[in-house]
């Protein structure tokens, strides 16, 4: 329990010692401690490794719309002091769970859309007190649900699909760092996009200049478009999505850089040992690997560890001699240690070295609780790539 009073929002079901009063799926409980101190509350799920995630700490407080309203106003508010939305910048991350107070809730804005995605019973059971505070606090056009079917099926609810508010739509509009979006609702990843990204695409953009990039994992494009506008002598996207591929092409036509940008089908892994193997400028100055989550779990920390590794061994073999690798982590199990590790495997299996230079983390929208390091998922290397 010691993690809970130093502020961990999370109670394990190996830390609980006795429950009373028959508590049912989605109530709210009290958690106290053997002495009866009163440690928080929240949303109860039985079975559940984590059967209560505390949304308030004091024992006064109730769990109710003005709750949900003033933690809204408060993300809001967090959002304004990083500068967020600004001048070409109209996506961001809006509600980060734990790390503004409302665990099983992730909100991420589109211009005048949100998108919400419930991962707990507890939120599921107050979807409409949410849309009612998220209507009075933001005013939006429309609310689309893209709630994981995965956490659904865990915490035993339906999961909810498409527009659940406001007018219909069939797409997702906004800007990022002045690239003009549109993405169609049924382009199947999280919300819709990467928003955590957006830093490391800054850099990626400032690092591109002169430069043969691939973008591999590229889903619609966002680090292509960022070595484009960095001034790029050529950008490679390779994604094994046809529809993500296609969706990217047309991102660019619309940003004018259709004739910058290669977009190309086809398995990143497979690309990544072609480019190895091809003779006479098959390789690229900068390798930008993003891959999907390899370790959902603690349980599979291991396993994603060898995957992180082969991964980089190959993204190595694709770099010419003093270039550039971004190799990314979206792995919550993984921390930026093993990544380096991880790196450092693959480098010397490829027979060269990595030399990281710069570590990128999720941007200052996904704020995380400092008593809350599983908060901080996703983790970047940049490193330079040269002979042993």
């Amino acid at each position: 329990m010691q993690p809970v009073w130093a502020g961990h929002p999370w109670v394990y079901a190996q830390a609980i010692d006795q429950i009373e009063g028959g508590p049912l799926r989605g109530d709210e409980v009290e958690v106290v401690d053997p002495r009866g101190n009163f440690l928080g509350r929240g949303f109860y799920t039985p079975g559940s490794s984590i059967p209560v995630r505390l949304l308030v700490r004091d024992a006064t407080t109730r769990i109710d719309l003005d709750l949900f309203r003033t933690r809204i106003r408060r993300a809001v508010a967090l959002r304004t002091s990083i500068g967020l939305p600004s001048k070409g910048t109209s996506g961001y991350r809006l509600i980060h769970a734990e790390g503004d107070g409302l665990p099983g809730l992730i909100v991420d804005r589109f211009g005048d859309a949100l998108v919400i995605q419930i991962s707990t019973f507890g939120m599921k059971a107050r979807e409409g007190t949410l849309i009612e505070a998220l209507v009075s606090e933001l005013a939006p056009r429309t609310i689309i649900d893209r709630s994981p079917a995965n956490a659904a099926k865990i915490e035993n609810f339906v999961p909810g699909s498409g527009v659940i508010y406001g007018e219909p739509t069939t797409t997702l509009d906004f800007e990022e760092r002045e690239v003009v979006y549109r993405l169609p609702l049924d382009l199947g990843q999280k919300t819709g996009f990467y928003f955590d990204q957006r830093a490391l695409r800054g850099r990626v953009e400032q690092l591109a200049h002169g430069r043969r990039v691939l973008d591999a994992y590229s889903y619609v494009g966002s680090f292509s478009f960022a070595a484009a506008r960095g001034g790029a002598r050529e950008v490679t996207a390779v994604d094994d999505s046809a529809v993500a591929i296609e969706v990217g092409a047309e991102i660019a036509r619309a940003n004018g850089f259709e004739n910058r940008i290669a977009f190309t089908k086809a398995d990143a892994r497979r690309f990544l040992l072609e480019a190895h193997e091809k003779k006479g400028g098959g390789r690229y100055d900068l390798v930008i690997v993003d891959p999907p989550r390899f370790a959902p779990s603690r349980g599979s920390r291991d396993q994603a560890l060898t995957a992180y590794a082969k991964t980089a061994e190959m993204a190595c073999h694709a770099v010419e001699p003093d270039g550039l690798l971004v190799i990314c982590s979206c792995s919550a199990a993984v921390d930026i240690g093993m990544l380096t590790r991880a790196l450092a495997m693959g480098a010397l299996r490829a027979n060269v070295q990595a030399t990281v230079l710069e570590r990128y983390f999720q941007g200052a929208d996904h704020p995380v609780l400092a008593a809350f390091p599983e908060g901080l998922y996703l983790k970047a290397l940049i490193a330079r790539v040269s002979a042993r």
